[in-house]
């Protein structure tokens, strides 16, 4: 990954810089004091993110965004921010912002966003290495293609941006599980037998079975979490966000959802409880992906 830093305070572009090198998270291919200086250096050297300061004299984060934009420039954005404005952030948003990173920075922080940024990276570029190979195929030959399950599953774990958490794989081999038995019934079995079925895939010694199954409910219960955190903040900021509309009544208990987005309002520095139903969850997303697996089936 090629990082750029856009930051008026050197301090802040040091520290941004260790982390990303110490870390081996990628390589700092150029810095800036201030928006106005940045922009032909990022439009020619096109790296994949710029971490942004929101505030900066003359041009402040946004406006260097939108010129950016303007100008041709594709790759992604991290905001560095040391206020929390619902309108600021939600402008933000609105330009293309995917995560920021809190003021004064914070190592941990940084490192697990940047993570989160290189795998959603690595993933579109696959989706687009995809799609030039189906270019080469014939109209009919694509119309005819039918998505398989993982591809279903994973479009909808994007949508509530979890896609590169670290429960997603297992909540895919849980879907395809399911949907590959024979007798499979609308209602889930329970969840503790599901878990087991998909330890033993690559555990075989009963007390490795046992650890692994607890390994997977818990990587699932903070992938959750993180779908939980994410739709709580888009509705914070617009409450008839298509996604927000969508996944918040579908797949978790809203009361949940509401009291996070409080939470979130409130700008309250203590982290909030809350509860997961991981079993709705998966029922939820197992009977959309058999629906639309089916309707692919009805429509081909």
């Amino acid at each position: 990954m090629r990082y750029f830093i856009v930051d008026d305070d050197k301090a802040s572009r040091t520290m941004l810089k260790k982390i990303i090198t110490e870390g081996d998270l990628g390589f700092v291919i150029g810095e800036a004091e201030s928006g106005a200086s940045c922009i032909s250096s990022v439009l020619k050297m096109q790296p994949n993110v710029v971490l942004i300061d929101l505030l900066m004299p003359v041009l402040d984060g946004i406006e260097t965004i939108e010129q950016l934009r303007n100008q041709g420039y594709r790759g992604q954005f991290i905001m560095i921010s040391q206020i929390v404005n619902k309108e600021m952030v939600g402008e933000a948003y609105e330009k293309g912002i995917e995560f920021f990173i809190h003021k004064p920075i914070n190592r941990v922080e940084v490192q697990s966003i940047l993570k989160k940024t290189a795998e959603q990276f690595r993933l579109r570029d696959s989706i687009l290495s995809i799609r030039e190979s189906l270019e080469k195929i014939g109209p009919s030959q694509i119309g005819n293609r039918q998505q398989n399950v993982k591809e279903i599953v994973l479009s909808i774990l994007n949508d509530m941006g979890i896609i590169g958490e670290v429960g997603s794989d297992d909540i895919v081999s849980i879907i395809e599980f399911l949907m590959n038995q024979r007798d499979a019934a609308a209602q889930l079995p329970p969840l503790k037998d599901l878990y087991e079925s998909i330890a033993t895939k690559t555990k075989s010694h009963q007390v490795d079975v046992r650890k692994e199954s607890k390994a997977i409910e818990q990587r699932i219960r903070r992938t959750i979490l993180v779908a939980v955190n994410n739709l709580a903040s888009l509705g914070s900021i617009d409450y008839t966000n298509p996604e927000f509309e969508y996944y918040a009544p579908r797949y978790f208990d809203f009361q949940e959802i509401r009291n996070q987005m409080i939470h979130i309002r409130e700008n309250s520095k203590e982290t909030a409880k809350v509860k997961v139903n991981s079993k709705k969850f998966l029922q939820v997303l197992y009977l959309e992906t058999k629906d639309k697996f089916k309707l692919q089936g009805e429509n081909k």
